[in-house]
């Protein structure tokens, strides 16, 4: 996914109300801007951080500037959460999900389940359709290891739980983690920050879900996802 317009650097200043953040520009300018991202963002909100941002020039937007990439841990990281569904978008176009290759038809945003809209809906003939949902991940505490969730979320239970509904229905359900990092090459759940997930995400397994987790390369240019990476799903009582 390249970006349309280059992106601006700057020194991120401090994040707050979850949707805003103030920063400094490379001339020293002062601004504040919108975060794509209302999760908690663990370990991606240290002040003087180097951060990208795009740019908005609409009337109708409040603020100009949309906080993109932040630099943590020695690699770019990136943070919007609309940005997966596109990624996937193009990985399922060029059949780089190997186990998702092959589906002649992709729709997007479709209804299903209790009121719910999955990300993805791929069909084809002779296979039975395949529902796929498309998480946002960015966490890592250990070095190599990539985590979801970064705080609780009934939400993705919810979703897990509608995933195994479809799985016991005859479909196929799928649960992909975007990783918008390059510097990991394991994924694992977060049971400790949020236990029900946990329980539901191996409950969802053990009903038929399937799960991949996928990182990206992320730089000021463009991001792609472009390598699969292990899951450890083992059930934490069993570590």
């Amino acid at each position: 996914m390249l970006y349309d317009s280059p992106l601006v650097p700057a020194t991120l200043v401090s994040r707050y109300k979850r949707f805003l953040f103030d920063a400094v520009l490379e001339d020293g300018t002062a601004i504040t801007g919108s975060c794509p991202n209302t999760g908690s963002m663990r370990g991606l909100t240290t002040p003087g951080s180097r951060i990208w941002l795009s740019q908005h020039d609409s009337a109708t937007r409040k603020h100009r500037y949309m906080l993109e990439l932040v630099e943590a841990d020695g690699t770019i990281v990136g943070i919007n959460t609309s940005t997966p569904n596109k990624l996937v978008q193009e990985a399922l176009g060029a059949a780089a999900i190997p186990s998702l290759a092959g589906y002649s038809t992709i729709k997007r945003e479709q209804r299903y389940g209790k009121n719910s809209r999955i990300d993805f809906l791929l069909s084809a003939n002779g296979r039975p359709d395949a529902y796929v949902e498309v998480k946002n991940v960015h966490f890592t505490r250990q070095k190599g290891l990539a985590e979801f969730p970064d705080t609780a979320t009934k939400r993705g239970v919810k979703h897990l739980e509608e995933l195994g509904d479809a799985a016991q229905a005859g479909y196929r359900a799928v649960m992909l983690y975007v990783i918008q990092r390059s510097d990991c090459d394991l994924f694992r759940i977060c049971d400790d920050l949020d236990p029900a997930y946990s329980v539901a995400f191996h409950h969802a397994r053990n009903r038929g879900v399937e799960a991949y987790a996928m990182k990206c390369s992320v730089s000021a240019q463009e991001i792609v996802a472009n390598e699969m990476v292990a899951i450890d799903d083992r059930h934490p009582a069993a570590l």
